[in-house]
């Protein structure tokens, strides 16, 4: 049992620019390709940054507009000074977060959670672009089918935790949501199933609804492990 990894969720055929692509250029290649954004990359395909919609937007919104009322400022409430960026270089982010095709599709959301980032350049071990992930990607996990999921609980959660009987125990899933019924034996397991449940890919919710006994013995949770 594992989560899947970035690399079978990513886009592998990523368009890119250089740092000096101009703003129009980049505006078409967004047009051409149905993208929100793209990453800029270096001589040697490294990422060094990334120009979205929104970046384009705020040189838009720098521009003179005779028609306007609304006075031309900066993000931090100060009026607009300076020249426009015009290149990728001058557009981009200053700094550029990237993951790896063999991290989790877990560790890859909690990236883009932490940093508040709607996609990650997937780089390889020399540093170069190999795929760009986004949350939708991510997010594809969720359309696991069911039997599927059921499968994987069955065979990977409830036949390796040792003293759990897979036949005692009932699995429903619909729609990602996982309902446990049945028994679990000793009780103290049930919660360490309901936990590994919720880690299985697609997995929305967990409601444990087993008739467990009472627990007795040591620590379940030390006593017994998945198995390997």
């Amino acid at each position: 049992m594992g989560h899947r990894t970035v690399e079978s969720v990513m886009t592998r055929d990523v368009v890119r620019v250089a740092p000096e692509t101009g703003f129009r250029e980049i505006v078409a290649v967004l047009a051409e390709f149905d993208i929100t954004a793209v990453p800029v990359v270096d001589a040697e395909d490294r990422p060094v940054g990334i120009v979205s919609e929104a970046d384009l937007l705020r040189t838009l919104a720098a521009q003179e507009d005779d028609l306007s009322l609304t006075p031309e400022t900066t993000p931090s409430g100060g009026p607009a000074t300076g020249r426009a960026a015009v290149t990728a270089a001058e557009l981009m982010s200053g700094s550029v977060l990237c993951t790896t095709p063999g991290a989790s599709v877990v560790a890859a959301a909690r990236l883009m959670t932490a940093h508040g980032v709607k996609r990650l350049p997937v780089v390889d071990a020399q540093g170069r672009l190999a795929g760009l992930v986004s949350r939708g990607d991510l997010l594809r996990v969720f359309l696991r089918e069911d039997r599927l999921i059921h499968r994987e609980i069955v065979e990977e959660v409830l036949g390796k935790v040792d003293g759990v009987s897979p036949a005692l125990v009932g699995v429903e899933v619909v729609q990602g949501r996982v309902v446990l019924s049945g028994t679990i034996e000793p009780s103290g397991l049930a919660p360490l199933v309901a936990r590994l449940c919720r880690s299985v890919d697609g997995v929305v919710s967990v409601t444990d609804r087993t008739n467990s006994a009472p627990e007795t013995g040591p620590d379940p949770f030390h006593a017994y492990a998945p198995a390997p």
